[in-house]
């Protein structure tokens, strides 16, 4: 497998595996930085943790060099950044006994440019070594413009592969900002109760973020609870944990590729929905 950059990797966790082995993917993540796939796409990790039929493989994207650093990162050049995170997804990738994980090492400005064509080719390789049934990547209403640009590439990725190939599902999923918003009828449900200690093992990795500053290992916990908890206000807390997502199959398997249109018919049901309530109130 040629990937574009001459610093991407492929590692697989467990000894005696290989390229050859990527068929058995079951679940596959695409996120934009180290970090992200355990925020975003521990639905997956989890279902495929102990299974015997199930396989989990992770593709980053970024390498995430520039991220805000203080404490005891606080004089760490981007290069020596770049290591660390590295390293930690790869212990991340071990903890969560992946099946494989690609860093495909590009920085955030890259795929904020033209070189978004070379992360569509790599994806498209990957893809279709891997063969998925479910794909979980960034939401397009994420407010972190590297997440776009990433769910972007992923999405025209699936739509090069042929029928055959495209995964079952595709979730566009949670980091940057909560799909709370979303109504009911478009949430998509990831079920996540039970996976609460592989989560925060995982996300205890990465102490190049957590110990700056920015704890958002407790804030993932916290919101999966809330997500629980807010769903229903008419009955009782019927899982522990959720994810929210939102689907994005119909993206890849249609005609008419227009994400801003796909996001406003959301953005309209939220609007009529919380519109409605006022205005029913306004009648009495």
């Amino acid at each position: 497998m040629k990937l574009q950059n001459p610093e991407a990797e492929i590692f697989f966790p467990e000894s005696g595996f290989s390229i050859e082995d990527l068929p058995a993917t079951t679940h596959l993540a695409i996120g934009a930085h180290p970090d992200d796939i355990e925020i975003m796409a521990v639905h997956g990790i989890w279902e495929c943790y102990s299974a015997q039929r199930r396989s989990f493989t992770a593709v980053t994207c970024c390498h995430g060099a520039s991220c805000p650093r203080t404490g005891n990162y606080a004089h760490f050049s981007d290069e020596e950044m770049r290591a660390v995170r590295r390293q930690e997804q790869r212990r991340a990738a071990s903890l969560g006994r992946y099946l494989a994980l690609f860093q495909l090492d590009y920085s955030g400005s890259q795929l904020r440019s033209l070189a978004v064509n070379s992360l569509i080719k790599d994806l498209t390789e990957i893809l279709r070594a891997s063969r998925p049934h479910i794909v979980y990547t960034h939401n397009p209403a994420d407010k972190h413009d590297t997440h776009v640009a990433v769910t972007l590439a992923a999405l025209h990725a699936l739509r090069n592969l042929p029928q055959n190939l495209r995964p079952e599902k595709i979730y566009g999923c949670e980091v940057w900002r909560s799909l709370d918003w979303l109504p009911d009828k478009d949430k998509v449900l990831l079920d996540v109760s039970g996976a609460a200690a592989l989560a925060e093992t995982l996300l205890g990795v990465y102490q190049s973020q957590t110990s700056s500053g920015k704890r958002y290992d407790l804030a993932v916990l916290g919101r999966r609870r809330a997500n629980a908890t807010f769903y229903n206000f008419n009955e009782v807390d019927r899982s522990q944990e959720l994810c929210f997502a939102m689907d994005l199959t119909p993206l890849v398997n249609t005609n008419d590729f227009n994400i801003a249109k796909y996001l406003k018919a959301y953005l309209d049901h939220f609007s009529a929905e919380i519109l409605s309530l006022v205005s029913t109130k306004d009648q009495k």
